[in-house]
């Protein structure tokens, strides 16, 4: 291209695309400023990138996490300690006046290995033993002594449901609150609270919130105070600070329902509005940690642990708690709390400013328009060179910003924005090149006729599909067992198959199961391997139903050049008994309902590999026998891996729900089918199926035949 876009096209053209351009510009720039949801994915992604590349230097080191890690555990033995030996721990660091100690442990329930609890569990012969172990205390009322001589804080975390425990919190005094209240304020919510025991509770200085607010399993940002049914509570870094001050409260500063600041003792610090901060991480610093057995050694320099914040927490292998960090880094929950404490005592927190996204949406703006006006007049590539250019200035304004302010700006939205509306210049650009030219209708109307022929072969296709699927009716004589299967192909033809049919007067036949893929050929597989399996459990309706899916799965073999496979879940269920012979060739496991039972469960056994995956495998059958009234539920993976449009699986755990449910109510077979069907597509929310959705549900009634129904089949 010699020139501009609008050179190549009609006068009345460009001034469309100008048009549409100008809308979508204006769409954009308000999409950046009121920051919709689903752009936080890419902002935080930014601003990870920002730490990545420049984490915090540290420049003091005013907290000490004593770590009870591998080496203390292998020297003193295995987690959990007797709570003696952290009082111990709790004197020795006591000995050197740290401004404060927190205690990074939940200690839920009394200590096990008190002397009255082996008292409790078992009966001493030796009466001096007993006489003895009952003078010595319980190591909670050690631990609770040592906590009452110390500038000491314990810790909790928050739960979505009430607990029952009691609560203790340091008050928390808001300045120009919402008229409502401090309930009214946004913040953190919590239903109840995980503490450690009453009796350690009480003898603490302190006591802190050690739950963290991730987004994506990253921890970014922490909230410095939090709502437990009603009741502010701070995070430990912010407790531990009033217990080193001696500071009798904690101050909260809001303007309407937003937190502006907190203050505790001479610390100050700004915070976003639902009181939450944003945490600049440094690389992981082994000065930071001491070992737990080093301190009871007395090997440790009582000047690390002088006037210092001390945290108590457990590093050892497989019990050490870890967060993902912006930097890359894992680290353990008493990690990231020092750094918050370094963070709120050298003022290096990261600010996202309130200006930014109006800010940000003038870029857009702006940089939007004057791409329209370069198109008009420049090629394409030197229209994206200029945008690229004028990009990568403003990412590294933003950086140097993040550099020396600690500001967070977004650029990426913003370009992922300016990008989009520069490929959509070029795609109206070309539209309305296309659209000038009729030449190609032609070949557009036989696309179209070919199009709407393959639809026609397909409707068809589907029609044969349904026509082999058993009748509805064909179980409404026998009152002995109620039955109703349904299927639903992901596109006009599916994979999955069913069927039912008696074998004689009292022995009923079950077969479902899913082929690999979907679509026409997964069909036509289908069709072929429930033929097969259906002829050759009619020439042997006497054969054990383990040597009927290995002859069955030694002919669907035969031939298969796509290399397709076919999981099955076949039964023989005996009406008048109530005996299951089944045989399951890697399908889903079946639900049993029993009556009475306040949950679901899974047919386990039995099981073998798919067909066409082992070749002459020995399918081996099992047997169960289901009660009166119990249901039994077969279904393909269509159902437990249907997708929600974020890309959330439905599940089994949502299929034991609504099933049991259903159960309880006594809903029969129908109702449960369809109140499954119905569920699966309001989960979906509209999103496109990813597989076949089949569903067989049963119910034996009961040997005994009605009367009426007897009749009928007579």
């Amino acid at each position: 291209m010699t020139g501009g876009l609008a050179r190549r096209l009609a006068g009345a053209g460009w001034n469309r695309i100008a048009a549409l351009g100008a809308g979508l510009v204006v769409a954009l720039a308000v999409l950046t400023w009121i920051q919709p949801p689903w752009a936080e994915r890419l902002q935080a992604a930014w601003f990870d990138a920002y730490q990545a590349l420049a984490p915090r230097q540290v420049t003091m080191l005013p907290v000490t996490v004593v770590e009870i890690d591998q080496k203390s555990l292998t020297a003193l033995g295995q987690w959990p300690w007797p709570r003696k030996r952290l009082a111990r721990l709790v004197k020795t660091i006591q000995r050197s006046q740290p401004a404060a100690i927190g205690i990074n442990i939940i200690m839920s329930e009394p200590d096990a290995l008190s002397p009255e609890r082996a008292l409790a569990e078992e009966s001493l012969t030796d009466r001096s033993v007993d006489a003895a172990l009952r003078q010595l205390k319980s190591y909670d009322s050690v631990l609770g002594d040592a906590l009452a001589s110390s500038p000491s804080v314990l810790v909790f975390a928050g739960t979505g449901e009430e607990t029952g425990m009691a609560l203790r919190a340091s008050p928390v005094t808001v300045k120009a609150a919402h008229p409502g209240g401090h309930a009214m304020l946004s913040m953190v919510q919590y239903g109840g609270a995980l503490t450690s025991i009453d009796e350690l509770n009480r003898q603490a200085s302190g006591w802190g919130l050690v739950s963290v607010d991730t987004t994506r399993g990253i921890v970014r940002r922490i909230p410095l105070v939090a709502s437990i049914q009603g009741t502010l509570v701070p995070t430990l870094a912010v407790e531990m600070l009033r217990v080193a001050y001696g500071a009798p409260s904690i101050g909260l500063t809001a303007a309407g329902r937003s937190v502006t600041s907190l203050t505790v003792g001479p610390t100050r610090v700004a915070t976003e509005s639902d009181a939450a901060v944003r945490v600049y991480f440094s690389r992981h610093r082994s000065d930071r940690f001491v070992s737990a057995v080093d301190v009871l050694d007395d090997k440790v320099d009582p000047a690390l642990l002088r006037k210092q914040l001390v945290l108590i927490g457990v590093t050892g292998f497989g019990i050490e708690e870890l967060h993902d960090t912006p930097i890359g880094e894992r680290m353990s929950g008493s990690e990231i709390q020092a750094q918050l404490l370094e963070n709120l005592l050298d003022g290096t927190l990261l600010r996202r400013p309130a200006w930014a996204p109006t800010a940000e949406a003038m870029i857009v703006a702006l940089l939007g328009a004057f791409m329209i006006l370069a198109v008009s007049r420049l090629t394409a590539v030197q229209v994206a060179l200029l945008l690229h250019a004028s990009l990568a200035l403003l990412a590294l304004s933003a950086f140097a910003l993040y550099r020396t302010q600690r500001l967070l700006i977004d650029i990426a939205t913003p370009a992922a924005y300016l990008f989009f509306l520069f490929g959509m210049l070029l795609v109206l650009a070309l539209a309305e090149s296309t659209r000038q030219r009729r030449s190609l209708e032609v070949v557009l109307q036989a696309q179209r006729e070919r199009s709407a022929r393959i639809a026609g072969e397909l409707e068809a296709a589907q029609r044969i599909q349904t026509s082999t699927l058993p009748r509805a009716d064909l179980l409404h004589g026998d009152g002995r067992v109620d039955l109703h299967a349904a299927m639903t192909p992901a596109r006009e033809v599916g994979g999955d198959l069913y069927d039912y049919f008696m074998l004689d007067a009292n022995r009923l036949f079950l077969l479902v199961g899913d082929v690999s893929g979907k679509g026409l050929s997964a069909s036509i597989f289908m069709a072929v391997s429930k033929a097969l399996y259906k002829g050759q459990m009619l020439r042997e309706p006497d054969a054990d139903i383990g040597d009927v899916m290995k002859a069955a799965n030694a002919e669907v073999s035969r031939d298969n050049a796509e290399m397709l496979f076919v999981t099955l879940f076949a039964a023989i269920l005996d009406l008048h008994s109530g005996e299951l012979a089944y045989c399951n060739a890697g399908h889903e496991n079946p639900y049993r309902l029993r009556p009475g039972r306040a949950g679901a469960e899974r047919i386990v056994d039995g099981d073998g590999p798919p067909l066409c995956v082992v070749g002459d495998f020995d399918y081996r059958s099992a047997r169960c026998t289901l009660g009166p009234g119990e249901v039994l539920c077969l279904l393909t993976d269509g159902v437990t891996e249907a997708q929600d449009p974020a890309g959330n699986l439905y599940g089994h755990e949502r299929v034991e729900r609504l099933v049991v449910e259903l159960a309880h109510r006594k809903a029969d077979p129908h109702e449960i089918v369809l109140a499954l069907q119905t569920d699966v597509l309001r989960f979906a929310g509209g999103a496109e199926p990813n597989d076949d959705v089949t569903i067989l549900v049963l119910r034996w009634n009961g040997g005994a035949q009605p009367a009426a129904a007897a009749a009928q089949a007579a």
